[in-house]
């Protein structure tokens, strides 16, 4: 059983909801995400999507894609933000760890080099936005060979016989994306985001997390009646961004992502 299977199952037993929250490796800088996985581990948020910085996000909204080219411009690259996790692991720091990266950064580092080190350095899954489902196959089982996880995607516009089929790949957890477009925070979701992910969860006993827009707290309490977690991304960076340079950003970063949290 990997470790992001086990916190849910940890969760389900305790009839608790996950809260995975995202950064983006590098923004501001490396030694910030390291004190935010430190922190973020201690307030108990159940998984961290560390986004790997690419030229071209195409998944993202405009403030991660922002950090993005930030952390791109300061120098960030992935044997640095692997560095960051093995750390943290030695630091003790045990929740679940997810990377989320384009498929290009993957490809040029070679894809069983980068699954090899991802799982030596204490990563636990991969979520790739722009690998289909037909090619995803030969990387899924070679990241399950080493102990990582592959989160696949469900969309509102992804068929039904296409659902059946992800929810089969997937692992860990599956990811349903609740707007069309990229990431964002929105000031108001979907009406219909509780009975899809009804849907989906009649296909699969595997998790079913929801993200994209998602910013508020009152937000994530809505989603969590219907799905086993919530993704929040974009409101996260968007209060580093407040208050990058400060001396107190990762406590006030962390107080916001507990308020979340809830």
């Amino acid at each position: 059983m990997s470790r992001i299977e086990a916190r849910f199952s940890y969760l389900k037993k305790n009839r608790r909801k996950a809260f995975v929250a995202f950064l983006t490796a590098g923004y501001p800088n490396l030694p910030s995400t390291a004190a935010f996985i430190r922190a973020f581990d201690r307030i108990g948020v159940d998984v961290l999507e560390l986004g790997i910085p690419f030229s071209d996000p195409i998944a993202d909204g405009p403030v991660i894609q922002a950090a993005s080219h930030e952390a791109l411009r300061k120098g960030v690259t992935l044997e640095a933000v692997l560095r960051v996790v093995r750390r943290a692991r030695d630091q003790g720091v045990s929740l679940p760890i997810c990377f989320m990266s384009y498929y290009n950064p993957v490809f040029c580092y070679g894809v069983e080099r980068f699954i090899r080190k991802a799982a030596a350095s204490g990563v636990d899954g991969m979520i790739i936005p722009d690998l289909p489902l037909e090619e995803a196959r030969t990387f899924s089982r070679l990241a399950r060979r080493h102990g990582l996880d592959t989160i696949l995607f469900i969309s509102q516009t992804t068929a039904a016989s296409r659902q059946k089929r992800i929810v089969a790949q997937s692992q860990g957890f599956i990811y349903y994306i609740s707007l069309t477009g990229t990431t964002g925070a929105r000031a108001a979701l979907p009406s219909g985001i509780a009975g899809q992910v009804r849907r989906i969860k009649r296909l699969t006993a595997k998790p079913v997390c929801v993200g994209f827009g998602i910013s508020t707290p009152a937000q994530v309490k809505r989603l969590q009646s219907a799905a086993d977690g919530v993704i929040v991304g974009s409101a996260i960076v968007r209060k580093i961004k407040e208050y990058a340079g400060r001396p107190d950003m990762v406590e006030r970063v962390t107080a916001f992502v507990a308020s979340l949290k809830g």
